[in-house]
């Protein structure tokens, strides 16, 4: 006979896998819904040529220091770009001076010790991961999709692998990164949490046409694609 549930265990019948502490994006996650390295996600599974996913429980670390600086030369990533180091964390180079580093879930710690401070000037690294909301937009019409709320060029020769821009999306302040992989066009798209759910549903909706389906961060972050 079964013994009683203790504290942390999954309840019987609910659908999301109870922990604590539950940490729980900006955006409404759709069911069904798990829990994946301490955060409440969906697990939706989509084969649609055109996908967007909430990724806000990526780890997320805002770095700020001289752009000619040490901590400059040891990231490597200019305004403009990004990049992936050799620990998989994408760099990007968000501005001058500034950089968002992106990693796995529950890596935020890893992550920010690899940022080496010892710099003549001053520097700040933080977390940002439960400050903001991250979205990935993945399939061949994603250019034709953000074409309707961005007034960027997104062809392969103005944004190719790996631009990095911030631009208004929709009226709204983002930080887009094309971030490709496994040879299928896919984009981040980087805001303040409390903007987070305006801007998933504003994509999906610029999306109805194209065929757009919500994809669970449980099934992206663990397809075996090359994504944080």
């Amino acid at each position: 006979m079964a013994g009683d549930p203790v504290a942390g265990d999954p309840v019987a019948g609910d659908p999301v896998a109870e922990r604590s502490p539950v940490a729980r994006s900006a955006i409404r996650q759709r069911p069904p819904v798990v829990v994946r390295a301490g955060w409440e996600v969906c697990d939706l599974r989509s084969h649609a040529a055109l996908r967007l996913a909430d990724h806000s429980p990526l780890a997320k670390v805002g770095v700020r220091a001289r752009p000619d600086g040490a901590v400059a030369a040891c990231l490597g990533m200019p305004h403009g770009r990004a990049q992936r180091d050799p620990h998989g964390t994408l760099v990007v180079g968000a501005g001058p001076g500034e950089w968002l580093l992106v990693g796995a879930s529950g890596s935020v710690s890893a992550v920010m010790s690899r940022v080496d401070t010892a710099d003549d000037g001053l520097v700040s690294v933080l977390d940002l991961t439960h400050g903001r909301a991250l979205v990935r937009l993945t399939g061949s019409a994603g250019d034709r999709l953000l074409a309707k709320v961005c007034a960027i060029d997104l062809s392969d020769r103005g944004t190719p692998d790996g631009a990095a821009f911030r631009s208004s999306v929709a009226k709204l302040v983002t930080d887009v990164v094309r971030d490709d992989a496994d040879d299928e066009r896919s984009y981040l798209l980087h805001c303040e949490r409390s903007s987070g759910q305006y801007l998933f549903d504003v994509l999906l909706d610029a999306g109805g046409e194209l065929g757009i389906e919500v994809e669970g961060f449980a099934r992206t972050a663990t397809s075996g694609r090359s994504f944080p």
